[in-house]
């Protein structure tokens, strides 16, 4: 446990911060999951759903829940995949 008042106030911010991070990462891989299974059951509504699938990558990107590269090696195997189907 910390001692000092400033180790305590940082303690109490990582816990937060891992609580969030914990949650946006759980929301874009349950929404990547659900945009995969739509996929594979070749849904037709796919490409209106890409862009926004796109913003909500963008968006974790944004707060640092992935990595800037990550998100775009993400969008780009999305695309090409609902391009193919």
């Amino acid at each position: 446990m910390a001692n000092h008042k400033s180790a305590l106030k940082k303690s109490k911010q990582d816990i937060g911060r891992r609580a969030r991070n914990r949650s946006g990462k759980n929301k874009l891989k349950t929404a990547l999951k659900k945009f995969r299974s739509d996929l594979a059951a070749g849904t037709e509504n796919l490409a209106a759903n890409l862009p926004q699938m796109h913003a909500l990558i963008d968006r974790s990107a944004k707060h640092g829940f992935i990595h800037n590269n990550a998100a775009a090696r993400l969008k780009s195997k999305l695309t090409l995949q609902v391009n193919k189907a």
